[in-house]
């Protein structure tokens, strides 16, 4: 007797399968959230979100993201990262500011984007680096070490991004840290995607054993000589609203707020 002329043994056969899948499901799903939270325990001791308890160190690398989102509004994460940069660098955190982003289009280019803001707040263009092919996470900090020269850096992003960014730093054996500035309140669907990167950079790390697109010749950035100011935890900082910008939104300028997620 043929499955078809066998209807009950038929659909015990589909049932058995379809719970099989579901097993199969379950188990991929707890073993990305369980190397999820197993990297963000990993890299917890060396995230910092009290400005005043972070270490100072000669750099700070901001990771880039877009400006704006595809409505035109400005992107919360980018506001979140310009404000902390500039509050590490005013408070004597950092002596340098490694400006790292995508330049992929002549009309999309977050390092420059970012200088112009920070250049419009006081900071001194000489203590901003630019590295231009930083247009994944795991470029941007490969690249501070091999071709920046710099070991024991502080990351400047979103608390989530510092995770993976501290992660990819630990497998490299490079000694960094991060300040974790504000995210927006909605990010849900943001933090969800972010499984799914990890998960990615998993596979870069331990199995394509990936490289930056780029490389190029080294670049040190100069040590500082002189001390930090004693009043240093004193100076200015800034809040979100004070870095609005009044302006319109530059042609090809506009980016998914996803954009962070490379």
């Amino acid at each position: 007797m043929t499955l078809q002329q066998d209807p009950v043994k038929a659909y015990g056969m589909w049932k058995r399968l379809i719970y099989f899948l579901i097993g199969i499901a379950g188990v991929l799903l707890f073993t990305a959230f369980g190397l999820d939270r197993w990297i963000s325990w990993k890299t917890a001791p060396y995230i910092y979100e009290d400005l005043r308890l972070l270490p100072h160190r000669q750099v700070g690398v901001v990771l880039g993201t877009a400006k704006y989102i595809r409505t035109g509004v400005i992107n919360e994460y980018y506001l979140y990262r310009i404000q902390g940069a500039i509050n590490v660098y005013n408070s004597g955190k950092a002596d340098y500011l490694l400006l790292s982003g995508d330049n992929a289009l002549q009309s999309y280019n977050e390092p420059v984007t970012m200088r112009r803001d920070l250049l419009s707040h006081g900071m001194p263009a000489g203590d901003i680096v630019l590295d231009y092919a930083g247009f994944r996470t795991l470029d941007s900090i490969i690249r501070t070490r091999k071709v920046f020269d710099t070991n024991d850096f502080t990351i400047i992003t979103q608390r989530f991004h510092c995770e993976r960014a501290l992660f990819i730093a630990q497998h490299m054996g490079i000694q960094a840290q991060c300040y974790a500035v504000p995210s927006p309140k909605n990010m849900f669907s943001v933090r969800m995607r972010e499984i799914g990167a990890r998960l990615g950079t998993l596979a870069d790390l331990y199995i394509m054993k990936r490289e930056p697109r780029f490389l190029g010749p080294q670049i040190p950035i100069p040590a500082r000589q002189e001390e930090i100011p004693q009043g240093a935890q004193d100076y200015p900082a800034v809040s979100p609203e004070q870095l609005l910008e009044i302006q319109p939104k530059p042609d090809g300028a506009s980016a998914d707020v996803l954009q962070d997620m490379r």
